[in-house]
């Protein structure tokens, strides 16, 4: 595409049952309207799964794409999955880094629509400019690492000549939070989607890198702008993670309460500093494995060279794997949480849900609320690695106790009743929070809990509130200030996940170099101010989605423990849940939606382009074409 060339785009539509695959093209005009990657995702998503259409039925459909930037700068590798899934009943967006969305656009795709089920086990394969549905059925059982080498020794393509994302045991066995894992340890892991994949029998989608060339309307533009937000990168309060992974947030988050330990129950967790990457490191051999033309220093594969577990190769875990299988379950051993970070990718199963789930037994353990004969003579008690050893492969087979827990954290708790529902910490609309305590981050606890995807909407703390032009929150207890924050931070999230972006590339950088930078790929003319107009446009968009598909709003708050008063760090003392309700009223009104019904007014929908939908929501409403 050269300046002056509309920018449109390709999707593959395949059609499970039937095996029937087509090309479609996408004007530039609904192009420039969703950008591509979570936006045209949920805009087919919408489209195509009607509502009374299950998670688990056919009528549900997977949407797999890249964005604009997809293959030009660094971390722009990105995939993003948006479906239906089994947490919350309502749609997911989710997303991950690696090589796929690179190999997509070389491809000649932006996206792929698959719709019904297959008879029998299948993997689709992009190579070539078409897409090919391959029998699976030998892949069975096979775990994440085992289906990429196996697809691999098949096709007789080596290492970055394939990129392959796919479902393990977890996601055959519709695990609630199954994930989809490729290039090794990279996951699209919130909400459920590996067990979408696994209920229409699709084991992996698989791309191969081909020799095309992408061309963008502006090259010398592009590339001054990635320069730029590399250094950004450098020069960001968290630049530490450039150069030593995410890991070294967690000794950072320990003194200000951020850190979950043990299920919320403990203040302290002293070996916080073993488990920053210049401590553990130099106990590992590293070898590099970075993102599409990345250079930041946190994807390696390692292997243990000390200790009980030397010899073990796994993928070097990000921050939040090291919390789920560390403090959050009072396990003191790095190495063991690499272990067991890896056993998890491998299975298929989302970290932070599986994180949860077992600090919540394990208290639950510990309390006498589950004994021994429950747990099938597993002694689930705080930091036993071979516990959770044992148990993992269990929930992704649902085998026993595995059945019951492969629900999640939510319908755990409640199967096991009692006091469990208020020691668990979940979202009532079913998902889980991140891998930090929210008690001390009522912005993202208010977040995640009102928004469509039960995951971040808005901007997190990394990203300063400055860049949106609001003031900084000099308190971030505000409850009026936290609502103010959240409704004046929407879109960026979604601007990213629409670029296919990683978003520790866009770490530090304004909304107006983001529109630059699609204005330099695309040749559109993006403004700064048309980034939170998208955010809440795709906001709306999913929310109306999830409406239409029974979600309950009296469910977004917090679980009781989730929503507790902290004993320590910067939130000591300070709870959310007296203002809760006053709060969601105030974010109802400030993103324009309904106080009573939770959903988007007929003039929002209008003033985001969704006049289109307006019908849906409001039956007997007129609607303009203006």
């Amino acid at each position: 595409m050269t300046l002056g060339h509309p920018y449109t785009g390709t999707i593959l539509r395949v059609d499970l049952g039937s095996k029937n695959i087509t090309h479609e093209t996408v004007e530039e005009a609904v192009m420039r309207k969703y950008v591509g990657g979570a936006g045209l995702g949920a805009k087919y998503l919408y489209e195509n799964a009607p509502p009374g259409a299950e998670w688990n039925e056919p009528g549900n459909v997977m949407f797999f794409g890249t964005g604009p930037l997809g293959a030009t700068i660094g971390g722009t590798g990105t995939l993003a999955v948006v479906t239906k899934g089994p947490q919350t009943n309502g749609a997911v967006s989710t997303q991950a880094n690696g090589f796929f969305g690179a190999f997509l656009r070389f491809s000649g795709f932006h996206g792929m629509v698959i719709q019904g089920a297959a008879d029998d086990w299948v993997y689709l394969y992009l190579h070539d400019g078409i897409g090919e549905l391959r029998d699976a059925r030998h892949l069975l059982g096979k775990d994440t690492w085992e289906t990429s080498e196996l697809i691999s020794q098949e096709l007789r393509l080596g290492e970055h000549q394939l990129s392959t994302f796919s479902i393990g045991p977890a996601g055959e066995n519709l695990v609630r939070f199954a994930c989809i894992v490729g290039d090794r340890g990279h996951v699209a892991s919130h909400g459920g989607a590996g067990a979408v994949m696994g209920s229409k029998k699709l084991k992996a989608i698989v791309a191969k890198r081909s020799q095309r060339q992408l061309e963008v309307a502006n090259k010398e533009a592009t590339k001054s702008i990635g320069r730029e937000m590399l250094k950004n990168i450098k020069e960001h309060r968290t630049a530490t993670t450039f150069w030593w992974g995410t890991s070294q947030l967690l000794p950072q988050y320990r003194p200000l309460g951020v850190l979950p330990i043990k299920n919320l129950t403990a203040t302290d967790f002293p070996e916080a500093p073993e488990f920053g990457g210049e401590v553990y490191r130099p106990r590992l051999e590293m070898k590099r494995q970075p993102c599409w033309a990345c250079q930041f220093h946190h994807c390696h594969i390692v292997k243990i060279i000390e200790g009980p577990y030397a010899g073990y190769v796994a993928e070097e875990p990000e921050f939040e794997d090291f919390v789920a299988f560390g403090p959050l379950i009072g396990q003191t051993d790095p190495q063991a949480a690499i272990v067991l970070s890896d056993i998890t990718d491998r299975l298929g199963m989302d970290a932070n849900e599986t994180g949860w789930l077992l600090a919540m037994l394990m208290e639950c353990y510990q309390r006498g609320i589950i004994t021994r004969h429950d747990t099938e003579g597993i002694e689930l008690a705080w930091g036993n690695v071979d516990a959770v050893r044992a148990i993992l492969p269990r929930i992704a087979r649902r085998e026993g106790l595995g059945n019951t827990l492969a629900e999640g954290t939510m319908h755990t708790a409640a199967q096991i009743g009692g006091e469990a529902p208020d020691i668990g910490i979940y979202l009532q609309t079913g998902a889980v929070p991140r891998g930090h305590d929210h008690r001390a981050r009522w912005e993202e606890m208010m977040d995640v809990a009102t928004s469509s995807t039960s995951t971040l909407d808005s901007a997190n703390a990394a990203t300063p509130p400055q860049l949106f032009g609001l003031e900084p929150l000099t308190d971030p207890f505000s409850p009026d200030k936290v609502v103010q924050l959240i409704v004046g931070t929407k879109g960026r999230r979604a601007l990213e996940d629409s670029l296919a972006i990683c978003a520790f590339t866009c770490r530090g950088s304004s909304n107006q170099l983001l529109a630059g930078c699609l204005n330099a790929v695309t040749g559109w003319d993006w403004q700064a101010e048309e980034v939170s107009r998208f955010g809440n446009m795709l906001s709306s968009l999913l929310r109306c989605f999830d409406l239409r598909h029974g979600r309950d709003i009296t469910k977004e708050r917090p679980s009781p423990r989730y929503s507790s008063t902290p004993t320590y760090g910067m939130a000591e003392g300070k709870s959310i849940a007296p203002y809760w309700d006053e709060m969601v009223a105030n974010l109802y009104q400030g993103m324009g939606w309904d106080k009573k019904t939770g959903i988007p007014l007929p003039e929002t929908l209008a003033k985001v382009g969704l006049n289109w939908v307006i019908n849906d929501m409001y039956p007997n409403h007129t609607v303009s074409d203006k």
